[in-house]
């Protein structure tokens, strides 16, 4: 299996990347965000690679870091979503945006991507839930506003986060600003409190 590719970048289109190693042309699906950051033609790369292997095909998909390949993987562990979907997800949003859509349930932060509606957005969420710790080291603070958005008891931070939503924010957003809020304000403070410095974070 090929995990890596060091080249040079020999032609791109919307989707893909053809790497030349050696004189060796690789085609290499990409998400959206990696091939923003690709170099001109003739310039050297290097991308983590997924070779995804079928009865009767064998493609490469290339990722500017090791998180979003990973990413990629854990994705296709979802029923429903196949390499299309799983690469729109990824060119919508990055790996730490999709960690904390899904620390957040945030389906609807998930539905932008092109392709995702309700019911697989919904499904990403809570099918990834329990796999977030193992994708990197979460947010202290985001634990916290994860926590309190999954009790049923009222708290500050719901409440901070709920009210933020109601403004209009998504609520993967509005649950960032919250965490980030709280990591000066501590987890006691109140929710007007937090609801003003998260706005403060959000402006920025």
């Amino acid at each position: 299996m090929i995990g890596k590719l060091k080249g040079l970048v020999d032609s791109y289109g919307d989707d893909w990347v053809i790497i030349d190693v050696g004189g060796v042309g690789y085609h290499v699906q990409c998400s959206g965000h990696t091939l923003s950051g690709l170099p001109s033609p003739g310039e050297g790369l290097m991308l983590a690679i997924e070779t995804y292997v079928r009865e009767d095909q064998i493609r490469l998909f290339g990722f500017a870091t090791d998180a979003e390949r990973d990413w990629f993987r854990i994705l296709l562990t979802v029923q429903g979503v196949g390499t299309r979907v799983a690469l729109a997800i990824l060119s919508t949003l990055r790996p730490s945006e999709l960690m904390n859509a899904v620390a957040l349930q945030d389906k609807a932060q998930v539905s932008r991507a092109p392709g995702v509606g309700p019911k697989v957005a919904q499904r990403i969420v809570s099918e990834l839930k329990d796999k977030v710790p193992s994708m990197g080291a979460m947010d202290p603070s985001l634990a916290v506003v994860q926590g309190s958005l999954e009790s049923a008891a009222a708290t500050p931070v719901a409440d901070a986060v709920s009210a933020l939503v109601n403004l209009g924010y998504q609520q993967t957003h509005a649950g960032a600003a919250v965490a980030r809020a709280m990591k000066s304000l501590g987890d006691d403070a109140p929710a007007e409190t937090l609801i003003r410095d998260a706005l403060k974070e959000l402006a920025r």
